[in-house]
This record gives C-alpha cells, sequence and structure tokens, in this order.
C-alpha cells in the first residue's frame, strides 16, 4: 500500500497543472544518490503520469548536452542531457525547459528525468516506475489509478 494519495491519471486537468511535491524525491544512478530534494515540482496531465522536475542545484550528476529537442504545447521546448554517476551514463536521460512558457516559468532552472533510465526513483519511500513507452517522462507510483497514456494504442488519446 502506498503512503501517497490516490489519484487518477484521468482526473488531471488540460491544460496540465503545476504544483508543488510535499515529498521528498530521490534519484540514483550508477550507485550514487544524484539528486535529493524536498523542493520539487510536478507536472499533472490527463492521461499522463506525473512528471517530476527538481532543482539543478540539487542535482550532483554530470550532465552534457544531448542532442535533439522537442516542443510541447503547454511548456515550450525541452533540451535533453546525457546524465553520468559513478560509472554508469544514461543518454538522454534528462530535460530541461530553460525559457517556458508563462504559465510553467517556475520550471526553469529545473530537470526531469527518466526513471526508466536511472537505477531507482522514489517520491518519498515510493519507488517509481516508468510511464508506459519512451516518449513521456511521467513517474508512475502505486498510488495512482487509471491508464497512463505511452503503451502501445494510447498515442493518439
Amino acid at each position: 500500500m502506498s503512503d501517497l494519495p490516490r489519484e487518477n491519471v484521468q482526473s488531471y486537468p488540460r491544460p496540465p497543472a503545476l504544483e508543488r511535491v510535499p515529498q521528498r524525491i530521490t534519484i540514483t544512478l550508477g550507485g550514487e544518490i544524484i539528486a535529493y530534494t524536498t523542493r520539487a515540482l510536478r507536472v499533472l496531465e490527463t492521461h499522463h503520469a506525473p512528471t517530476y522536475y527538481i532543482p539543478r542545484e540539487d542535482v550532483t550528476a554530470k550532465l552534457h548536452p544531448a542532442p535533439g529537442q522537442s516542443f510541447c504545447e503547454w511548456k515550450g521546448r525541452a533540451r535533453y542531457f546525457d546524465v553520468s554517476a559513478g560509472a554508469a551514463t544514461a543518454q538522454r536521460a534528462a530535460w530541461t525547459y530553460e525559457t517556458p512558457t508563462e504559465r510553467f516559468k517556475p520550471l526553469a532552472g529545473y530537470l526531469a528525468f527518466y526513471a526508466g533510465l536511472m537505477d531507482a526513483c522514489h517520491v518519498g519511500n515510493e519507488p517509481v516506475i516508468p510511464q508506459p513507452g519512451d516518449f513521456y517522462g511521467g513517474w508512475v507510483t502505486a498510488n495512482l489509478e487509471g491508464i497512463p497514456k505511452g503503451a502501445r494504442g494510447t498515442e493518439h488519446w
């Protein structure tokens, strides 16, 4: 049973909401804790697992600019990073919105990480599994109900 409150991904808003995360967030890569924060933000969007954003100053991993970018109609243009810690390097494993849209300005200076490319991610004591598929970076926790977008057959929801 999860310590996090029950939430249904189908009831998240569109346009998405941005909110402060009361739990601590930890991320491990290469056997090292590369992120630890109590100042995370998360984006909640219909049919998506929450995407967690960590202040850059709370990340100790080495970040190397990765090729490519993407565009979100809500948040703006994202840049990607390879992430290194210990003997591990995860390719294109983190992203940021350096100049987000007005509504998502608080995300400037924050990073999000693909949970599936890390050794482990936690929201409080709750382990994270990655949002299905290989594009969206949401974090699925045991408290979530509903079907998060990303798996085969859900691309056009």
